[in-house]
């Protein structure tokens, strides 16, 4: 089956430039350079991500910044297989995880219903199942917001989750749901062809 690699630009509100950068050039990225990362441009891509949707403008996505050193030294031993050396050798690794106290901040984060806080502090498993749901939407986002930052990601979730909440997460019960690596990327960011992608009729059904 052959891909479409036509690009309607016409149809969209942004140029070229930015469409490139966000999405046709951008990979996923296990090959950096030594070019620090700094947490201004964490900051930056963190910045443009919070506005992306979540439920009640919940906002559950927390992010653990692992830097090398101690940090990294512990969280590499509880990654997958070759996960393992791409954690070592990242310029940083983001542990992106739902907070599901995150009801906590509703009467800031969601004023015009006053009482939320208060309705969602009995129900744990709602709150869990609420935080993990919008976080991964917002970790979609951050990634793209990596990407405006002029970083390149790589993601992954071949990860020991219960072990990685045990050892960082312990105190704060946050629940990681992925790794991504970040940092900028060494020639194409990865040895394998980009792989093709479907098109929008082989993917929608329109009634």
């Amino acid at each position: 089956m052959t891909e479409t690699l036509t690009h309607p630009s016409s149809s969209l509100a942004v140029g070229d430039d930015v469409a490139d950068l966000l999405f046709r050039a951008a990979r996923t990225t296990s090959l950096f350079t030594d070019e620090p990362v700094t947490d201004e441009q964490l900051a930056a891509a963190w910045d443009l991500a919070k506005f992306g949707p979540t439920a009640m403008n919940t906002l559950p996505l927390r992010v653990l910044v692992v830097r090398p050193g101690e940090a990294r030294d512990r969280l590499v031993p509880h990654m997958a297989g070759a996960n393992k050396d791409r954690v070592a050798a990242a310029p940083v690794s983001l542990v992106l995880a739902a907070d599901p106290a995150f009801h906590e901040h509703m009467d800031y984060l969601f004023p015009a219903v006053p009482g939320v806080k208060e309705q969602l502090a009995p129900a744990a498993d709602l709150r869990e199942q609420m935080a993990r749901k919008s976080a991964l939407i917002q970790a979609g986002f951050f990634i793209l917001g990596l990407r405006a930052a002029g970083l390149a990601a790589g993601p992954m979730d071949g990860m020991d989750f219960d072990a990685v909440d045990a050892e960082f997460f312990a105190q704060s019960g946050w629940k990681s749901l992925l790794v991504v690596n970040v940092g900028h990327a060494e020639g194409e960011g990865s040895p394998y062809p980009r792989g093709p992608r479907l098109s929008f009729d082989q993917v929608a059904q329109v009634l």
